[in-house]
């Protein structure tokens, strides 16, 4: 799970899929331009070269990933890539050159191989030298891999892991762990890696359900190696081994990157054909009910409780406080109000927010400042929300906890369903809640006020 910390880190893996799908495709004009290169060509080039990526791990090179992972991915990638160029070239072009589509393979593999392993380099010297691209970590246990990994850590600084503190165990397991909490919260630990040596099952639930809390990535250390089997997803940090909990498929750049282009797409359509016609007329209603601005902005806790602006059709009177939730027959709602909330028609202008990258199509409907400060550390994971942008709609609220939080079990419930949404996604799932919730405006819904 990706923490909450402000590094970079999270562009790094993009710009490299740009860099390579731009590597390939000018290589392909500089030595096909007059043999297989055009648009089609590009199109399945570079098509294909996500596919082999994706299912070889191309890019999953990490900061204690070893050089020879990276030459063997790559070998990987271009013995694949290779073998579809040339089917390709075989079946599109009659008298395939063989030798010019092998110099393109080659110097193709060169370029990547280079810019791969120059970024991978270029990092570690920047985590060595000016002590960026740093990750907080702390170590719990007394087993032998708990102290071989201290000593990694404090000899190799080319792995950005600044190791804040070493929990040895004591007596009172407890108070403890209390404290392990207080102190990853209070100095914003990014990593917390536990030993299994003399640690219960109850003490490894605990950490995993305040780690998805407060979006702190949490790692294992097997002390017994028969605990290391295909169904552990294991790192090796040098030759200690590391179990990390499964990713969700949101954790997966490639899928991120779909998941932003389809939001993308979606909110342009909707912009262009709904909104363009609609605003104006929305506009000017709004305008003749009821003195005040056509639009309500206010701040809300997104991705990793960073807050944004976001839009709405003003629905209340103006000039009235707005930081709490509406009730049924709340007085401040106008007439026209009543009807753009109960259509949905109030939360349109939120596809201007997801264009500027603040929220999502689909995902966790973004709550008051209030509510976050009310249900934080009173709701188990309650903060896991705040992995994922916030969404226009949500699994929660097609599932029929919209509206006013009345008591502490409906905040639960929403959270319960944003929770399996994040472990859960895919992409049939969001046009799933797309059309349930398009569905539900037109049917009606009784808290919909």
């Amino acid at each position: 799970m990706a923490s909450k910390s402000g590094r970079f880190s999270g562009y790094i893996r993009p710009i490299t899929y740009a860099l390579d799908l731009v590597s390939i495709n000018i290589l392909a004009y500089f030595f096909l331009s007059n043999y297989l290169f055009g648009k089609f060509f590009v199109a399945f080039i570079s098509i294909s070269w996500i596919i082999i990526a994706i299912n070889v791990s191309f890019y999953e090179v990490f900061r204690f990933t070893k050089v020879v992972s990276i030459l063997n991915k790559t070998v990987k990638q271009f013995i694949l890539f290779a073998l579809v160029c040339f089917a390709f070239s075989q079946f599109y072009v009659k008298d395939a050159d063989s030798q010019l589509l092998l110099k393109y393979i080659l110097s193709s593999f060169a370029s990547v191989l280079f810019c791969k392993l120059f970024i991978f380099f270029a990092l570690k010297k920047y985590r060595s030298i000016f002590g960026g691209n740093q990750r907080k970590v702390l170590i719990i246990g007394n087993g032998k891999n708990a102290y071989k990994l201290k000593d990694l850590f404090d000899e190799n600084p080319d792995y950005g892991c600044n190791l804040i503190r070493f929990f040895e165990p004591k007596t009172n397991k407890k108070q403890q762990f209390d404290e392990i909490f207080s102190f990853s919260t209070e100095n914003q630990i990014d990593v917390i890696f536990c030993s299994l040596e003399n640690t219960s099952e109850k003490e490894i639930e605990e950490l995993i359900d305040f780690s998805e809390n407060e979006l702190i990535s949490v790692k294992f250390l097997p002390e017994n190696q028969d605990l290391v089997s295909e169904n552990n997803k294991v790192e090796y940090y040098s030759y200690i081994p590391v179990l990390t909990l499964q990713d969700t498929y949101l954790d997966d750049p490639i899928t991120k990157t779909a998941k932003r282009i389809f939001d993308v797409v979606f909110s342009i359509l909707v912009i262009v054909f709904v909104f363009s016609w609609l605003f104006p007329i929305i506009a000017i209603i709004i305008k003749l009910d009821s003195k005040g601005p056509v639009f309500f902005k206010q701040g809300r806790p997104g991705l990793f409780e960073k807050e944004f602006v976001c839009f709405k059709f003003r629905s209340m009177t103006a000039n009235v406080q707005q930081s709490d939730q509406t009730s049924k027959g709340d007085m401040r709602i106008t007439k026209v109000g009543k009807f753009i909330r109960k259509t949905s028609i109030d939360e349109l202008p939120q596809f201007f927010n997801v264009l500027l990258g603040d929220m999502s199509v689909v995902g966790p409907r973004p709550n008051f400042w209030t509510h976050y400060k009310q249900y934080t550390n009173k709701i188990q994971k309650y903060n896991f929300r705040h992995y994922v942008k916030p969404g226009i709609t949500g699994l929660a609220q097609v599932s029929g906890f919209r509206g006013e939080i009345e008591q502490d079990e409906d905040m639960e419930n929403r959270v319960n369903f944003d929770v399996y949404y994040i472990k859960n996604w895919s992409l049939f799932l969001d046009l799933k809640i797309i059309f349930l919730t398009v569905y539900n405006i037109f049917k009606g819904e009784e808290k919909a006020y």
